[in-house]
C-alpha cells in the first residue's frame, strides 16, 4: 500500500514539473523595450518612431510641404513644432492676417530643432524663396537632458544657414520660444527656453535675421502663464494665436515689403 502511495505521488510530481516546463515553454518571451532615441539638437535627422523608422506622419506631412514648395508661392512660410501648426485650427484669422503672403504652415508637431533642420535640407524649401519666415522652434528640445542651450541654438543657426543657401534673399523673423509653465519655479523647460533665446537673440545681424520676443504678452504682470492663454500651459488657444498675430504684424509687415 506504501509503496502504491508512493509511486502515485512520484507520478504526481513528474506530471506537475512536465506540465510546467510545457507552459514555461509556451509563454512567448518579452520583447525587449525599445531603447530611447537620442539625437543630437544641431545634428539634421527625420523624426523617428520607437521601431527606428521615420514616423508616418511625419513623412506624410513633410511630403505635403515639399509640394507646396515645389508651387512656389507662398511668400510667407511659418515653419516649427505643434504650436506652429496650431494655426492650422485658426484658419479664419490665418487667412485675414496672411492670406495677402499666400502664406504656407510648415509646423509639425513634436518636432525639435533636428527635424526642422532636416526639413529644410531634405525638400522643403526647393522651388520657393518666400520673402519672409517665421520661425520658432526649440520648445520640445527642452525636456531632453542632453540637449544643451547651446546644442538648441546650434540647431537653430544652422536652419537659418540651411533656408538663406537655399533663398538668399528671404528674411527671417526668429521668435524667442514662447514661454512654458504655470512659472519658473514649477517647469524647468521654461528656464532651459529662456537660456536659449539669449543665445538666439545674438544671431539678429538686423538684415537676414530678425529676433523678437514676443513671450512677455503671453504672461501676467507677475511673470505667471495662465490657463485662460494656453490651456495646457504649452499650446495656444484662439485668444493666444490673435496675441501671436497682434504682436508679429507690423514687423512681418517691414520685412515682406
Amino acid at each position: 500500500m506504501k509503496k502504491s502511495l508512493l509511486l502515485l505521488l512520484a507520478l504526481g510530481l513528474f506530471g506537475g514539473a512536465s506540465l510546467a516546463a510545457q507552459e514555461t515553454k509556451k509563454a512567448p518571451a518579452k520583447k525587449p523595450a525599445a531603447p530611447a532615441i537620442s539625437q543630437p539638437a544641431d545634428v539634421a535627422a527625420p523624426k523617428l518612431g520607437p521601431d527606428g523608422a521615420i514616423q508616418a506622419g511625419f513623412a506624410k506631412s513633410h511630403e505635403s510641404f515639399v509640394a507646396v514648395a515645389k508651387q512656389g508661392e507662398a511668400q510667407v512660410v511659418f515653419l516649427g513644432d505643434s504650436i506652429t501648426a496650431g494655426w492650422n485650427r485658426q484658419q479664419a484669422l490665418f487667412e485675414k492676417e496672411y492670406g495677402q503672403y499666400k502664406a504656407a504652415n510648415f509646423g509639425i508637431g513634436g518636432d525639435r530643432t533636428q527635424h526642422v533642420l532636416w526639413r529644410v535640407e531634405n525638400g522643403e524649401f526647393d522651388g520657393i524663396k518666400p520673402k519672409a519666415v517665421v520661425l520658432m522652434i526649440g520648445t520640445n528640445n527642452s525636456g531632453a537632458p542632453d540637449n544643451s542651450p547651446e546644442q538648441i541654438a546650434a540647431g537653430i543657426k544652422k536652419t537659418l544657414a540651411a533656408i538663406h543657401q537655399r533663398s538668399p534673399a528671404t528674411k527671417v523673423l526668429l521668435l524667442a520660444i514662447f514661454p512654458r509653465g504655470a512659472t519658473d519655479a514649477n517647469n524647468p523647460g521654461r528656464a532651459k527656453n529662456k537660456a536659449v533665446n539669449a543665445l538666439l537673440a545674438k544671431f539678429d545681424d538686423g538684415q537676414k535675421v530678425h529676433f523678437l520676443d514676443i513671450g512677455p504678452k503671453f504672461l501676467s504682470p507677475d511673470g505667471t502663464l495662465e490657463k485662460t492663454i494656453m490651456p495646457d500651459l504649452l499650446h495656444l488657444n484662439a485668444a493666444s494665436y490673435q496675441i501671436w498675430a497682434d504682436a508679429i504684424r507690423e514687423k512681418l509687415a517691414s520685412l515682406v515689403k
